[in-house]
């Protein structure tokens, strides 16, 4: 997997392989496989200087000392850590 930037003010449409798209906020980063990067919608973003490539292969980096586990990426989404109070109240 390969990690890719927007590096616009605005949101990025990057076309990859099998007709799909990945979308992609202002100053956000995605992640796309590595056969994706040779892909032309991909190549005229990142000539253009739109779209930047971070890091490529199929490392997993491991979790540093002072992280909690278990949680990855959200997508922007915030986990839901309210009570639901049910019932009479």
């Amino acid at each position: 997997m390969a990690t890719v930037r927007n590096k616009t003010n605005r949101p990025l449409r990057v076309h990859i392989a099998s007709d799909k798209v990945l979308h992609l906020g202002p100053r956000k980063e995605g992640k796309i496989s590595d056969n994706d990067l040779d892909h032309r919608g991909v190549k005229v973003l990142v000539e253009a200087g739109e779209l930047e490539i971070l890091g490529g292969g199929t490392q997993h980096p491991e979790a540093s000392p002072g992280t909690a586990g278990g949680h990855e990426e959200t997508h922007g989404h915030h986990p839901d850590t309210s009570l639901h109070r049910r019932g009479d109240r």
